[in-house]
C-alpha cells in the first residue's frame, strides 16, 4: 500500500508533467504543511536613508534658528539663516532633482526634491541649475547674493519641508552614527 509521501510525490509529478492519475492516487489527499513554514521572499532591501550635508562650506554659523510656525500662516521662522559671504557657493544638501530654480519677487530661489518627499530650499541665490536637473550632495546649485531680510551682511536662508510640514533643516544633519557601548559597572570603592 502506498504511503502518503509516495502519493504526494505522485500527485506533484502528475501535476508537473501532465501524467494521468492512477485510480489510487485520484482519491489521495494532498499533503498538509505546518503553518509555521517560512518561505524566502524576493523583496529588495529598503533603500539607504538619504544623507544630508551643510549647504555652505565651513564655517557656517547659525545666525537665526528655526522656529516652527504656530499655524499654516502663523508666525515662525521656516528655516535657518546661515552666515556667509556674498558670492559663496551654495551646495545641494543631498542628492535630488531641482524642482525650482528662478526668481520669486526680487530673490533668487532654488528648491531640490529628495527621496522620501522632502524638499530643501536655498535663498537668496543666483541659480546655477535648472528645473529638472539632477544634483548630487555637495554640488553647487547657486551663488549666495545679499538681501535676505534680517541679515546685516549676506546669509543663506535654508529651509526643509515634507508635504505641508516645515522641518528644522539642522535636524537633517548627522555628523556621526550613534553607537551604543556595553554598560560597565563602576569598580568597587
Amino acid at each position: 500500500m502506498p504511503t502518503a509521501l509516495t502519493l504526494a510525490t505522485l500527485l506533484l509529478a502528475t501535476a508537473a508533467y501532465g501524467w494521468p492519475l492512477s485510480p489510487i492516487a485520484q482519491h489521495a489527499r494532498p499533503p498538509s504543511f505546518p503553518a509555521a513554514i517560512a518561505f524566502p521572499t524576493t523583496q529588495a532591501p529598503p533603500p539607504a536613508p538619504t544623507r544630508y550635508g551643510w549647504p555652505l562650506a565651513p564655517p557656517h554659523p547659525v545666525l537665526r534658528p528655526f522656529r516652527r510656525p504656530t499655524s499654516p500662516y502663523g508666525p515662525g521662522h521656516r528655516g535657518v539663516d546661515l552666515g556667509a559671504n556674498a558670492g559663496d557657493p551654495v551646495l545641494a544638501a543631498a542628492d535630488g532633482v531641482v524642482s525650482f530654480a528662478g526668481w520669486v519677487a526680487t530673490r533668487g530661489v532654488v528648491a531640490v526634491a529628495h527621496l522620501g518627499g522632502l524638499r530643501t530650499t536655498y535663498e537668496p541665490v543666483r541659480p546655477e541649475v535648472t528645473a529638472g536637473q539632477r544634483v548630487r550632495r555637495g554640488e553647487e546649485v547657486g551663488r549666495l547674493t545679499p538681501g535676505h531680510e534680517g541679515c546685516e551682511a549676506a546669509c543663506l536662508h535654508w529651509g526643509a519641508r515634507r508635504g505641508n510640514e516645515y522641518l528644522d533643516p539642522l535636524g537633517l544633519l548627522s555628523t556621526q552614527r550613534v553607537r551604543l557601548l556595553p554598560w560597565r559597572e563602576p569598580p568597587p570603592e
